[in-house]
């Protein structure tokens, strides 16, 4: 198997892997991005970013491409979907196996996986995907014009897409288990002012039934136990992610939730392994923490290597003279 030899290898090219990659090159480290999927991770989802700083509206999917762009021009190879087979980052050297039959090393490695939509896990869920149930509403918005359909969620992602959404679809109708929306104030309003939207709180989906399409759900009223069917041509579930570290098991300090577990400057418990963006453990999830993520993470491998280095160099001074 052929090794291919980098400075830093940066696993996942959302929003923090690509910053990373930026910085990094930038710096004219070898740089090498491995990405299991399309570039640009769970932003390419977002039909319309309107608050990232300097940019005053974009999508998704456009931003991400401007971040690939920008990265390769600094010299940052990207490799998208590949399948990242074997990690072992113990060791001076880290290395990463992709498709089984390529290997690629370096000292340092940024984990950047980020994560995937939460399934809400009641009946008929697995059934209705792509047959209704939709976790994008970027990627299927278009297929509901003039239908009616329920987003599920009430955080910032669920109000905004619902927002969206209402550029297709007849009728909005937001289903949230709790009495109270855990968004942003704006989002909110702007949920709450739009006439296509309507809401049902302190509720959840309990069944999706059709035959071979969706057509309605059943709507379980946490507060009173009822339980009432709606009848629907789509759903959007927007309640979260689940971080991609299945294959960090074991290598890696992971908390309760499976998230990377970092310090400060995005350090893993592995030295010369750091971490950065959703699925990491933290609080807030947007694109600019991620980038934020993927910036402290390269500066941190920097500083990291530079380290290395002097001590490597200050090692070699201090050896004694072969004898001639």
């Amino acid at each position: 198997m052929e090794t291919h030899r980098f400075d830093v290898i940066v696993i996942g090219a959302g929003p923090a892997g690509l910053a990373a990659g930026i910085y990094l090159s930038r710096a004219k480290m070898r740089t090498l991005i491995l990405n299991e999927g399309a570039v640009g991770g769970q932003m390419v989802l977002t039909h319309e970013i309107a608050n990232y700083p300097g940019v005053e509206n974009i999508s998704g999917y456009q931003l991400a491409a401007v971040m690939k762009n920008q990265a390769r021009s600094f010299g940052c190879t990207i490799r998208s979907n590949v399948t990242v087979t074997h990690l072992a980052l113990d060791g001076e050297i880290k290395s990463v196996e992709v498709n089984g039959n390529e290997m690629y090393t370096a000292r340092a490695v940024i984990l950047a996986m980020g994560g995937r939509p939460r399934a809400l896990g009641v009946p008929g869920e697995q059934d209705f995907k792509g047959k209704g149930i939709s976790y994008c509403a970027t990627c299927d918005g278009d297929f509901f014009q003039e239908k009616d359909i329920i987003v599920v969620g009430g955080g910032n992602s669920a109000l905004e897409e619902a927002v969206s959404l209402t550029k297709y679809a007849r009728s909005v109708t937001v289903v949230h288990q709790f009495d109270h929306f855990q968004a942003f104030t704006h989002a909110i309003e702007e949920a709450e002012k739009n006439p296509k939207i309507s809401f049902i709180l302190q509720s959840t989906i309990a069944e999706f039934i059709g035959a071979d399409f969706l057509q309605k759900v059943k709507i379980q009223n946490l507060a009173t136990g009822e339980i009432t069917e709606k009848e629907i041509d789509g759903a959007f579930i927007f309640i979260g992610y689940v971080p991609n570290t299945e294959k960090l098991c074991g290598k890696i300090q992971l908390n309760a939730a499976d998230e990377i577990v970092v310090n400060d400057i995005r350090e893993t418990n592995v030295p010369g392994v750091f971490a950065a963006g959703d699925a990491i453990q933290k609080r807030f999830r947007q694109v600019t923490t991620a980038v934020a993520d993927g910036t402290i993470a390269a500066l941190a491998a920097m500083e990291y290597l530079r380290t290395a280095d002097a001590k490597e160099y200050m090692l070699k001074e201090a050896m004694p003279a072969a004898d001639n």
